[in-house]
């Protein structure tokens, strides 16, 4: 096992206006002890401050690479990292998150361990969990260790805050959908759509709970509605993209994820309390008109604009 070569890994941080949280990320990701990998950072920032800070610390550690793009979008920023980067694996996390010394270690591990897996999610944590910092901070809990296909069954699972994937899967799947995701005009559901896509293409999908990172992400309670609508909108947009590509498992899912939320809003509705599933499901219902602004290409399972 120690004489196996160590495979080269390209880590991918997009970020937009966080000057503030961006360093801390980028240094989390070089501090891994991992021997062979480096950074890529895709910035969309709408001042020079971000590129000022990184292009210091790219003088002094060889690994990082800066590229900036003018046109936002987490999706988009996400296809850029992965077309200028080279490594056989490529591992995701934002500009928000904090990763362990261990993470690049541990993902590579996970592909040597499950060599037929293209597509990895990992644990998110809050960061900062205290003072209720655990309930506001968007997170992904993992239980056991998984495997999502066509033997073991598929659910809609993911969160773009700590993932990786082989290449193979983009060069066989597509990579992100730029109509969904932050910044995109379908707003969210880009690592769902991911997922779905890599399932259609007999892809091994893993849930591993041993790759961790911490989420500086907190959301006051205030924000939250507007979070949810988010979610919900991204959702619907994505639910519906697959419905209109015909396929009947993608409805499936959609009408118990929807019915399930739904079942939540009347019960809790039920015992006098204040739903929040209410802005999750009128956003899921405006994504879902909002997504038929946009055309699909049924080949590559992605929007297109109208013509």
């Amino acid at each position: 096992m120690e004489n196996t070569p160590q495979p080269f890994v390209s880590a991918v941080i997009c970020t937009r206006n966080r000057p503030q949280k961006i360093g801390n990320a980028v240094e989390s990701v070089l501090a891994n002890t991992y021997p062979n990998f480096d950074l890529t950072v895709v910035d969309q920032s709408a001042n020079d401050e971000t590129e000022t800070l990184l292009r210091q610390v790219g003088q002094r550690d060889g690994r990082v690479r800066y590229r900036r793009m003018s046109k936002s979008g987490a999706s988009r920023a996400r296809n850029m990292g992965i077309a200028s980067t080279s490594g056989p694996i490529i591992a995701f996390t934002d500009d928000d998150c904090l990763v362990p010394s261990d993470w690049i270690e541990k993902i590579v591990a996970v592909f040597r361990e499950q060599r037929d897996g293209e597509l990895m999610y990992g644990q998110v944590f809050a960061a900062y969990p205290e003072n209720g910092g655990e309930e506001l901070t968007p997170a992904l809990r993992i239980e056991k260790p998984e495997r999502l296909d066509r033997v073991n069954g598929f659910r809609v699972f993911g969160m773009s805050a700590n993932f990786a994937a082989r290449r193979s899967l983009f060069e066989r799947a597509g990579t992100f959908d730029e109509m969904l995701g932050a910044g995109g005009q379908l707003k969210s559901a880009e690592d769902f759509d991911l997922a779905y896509r890599a399932y259609r293409r007999n892809a091994v999908i893993l849930l591993r709970p041993e790759v961790i990172v911490r989420h500086d992400g907190r959301r006051e309670r205030e924000d939250w509605p507007a979070l949810l609508r988010s979610y919900g909108f991204g959702d619907g947009a994505f639910y519906s993209k697959h419905v209109r590509c015909r396929d009947p498992f993608a409805a499936w899912l959609a009408t118990k994820f929807f019915g399930v939320q739904s079942a939540k809003f009347i019960v809790k509705s039920a015992l006098g309390r204040r739903p929040a599933e209410i802005h999750y499901l009128s956003g899921f219902v405006q994504g879902v008109r909002g997504g038929l602004k946009f055309s699909v290409d049924r080949a590559t399972l992605l929007y297109t604009e109208k013509n």
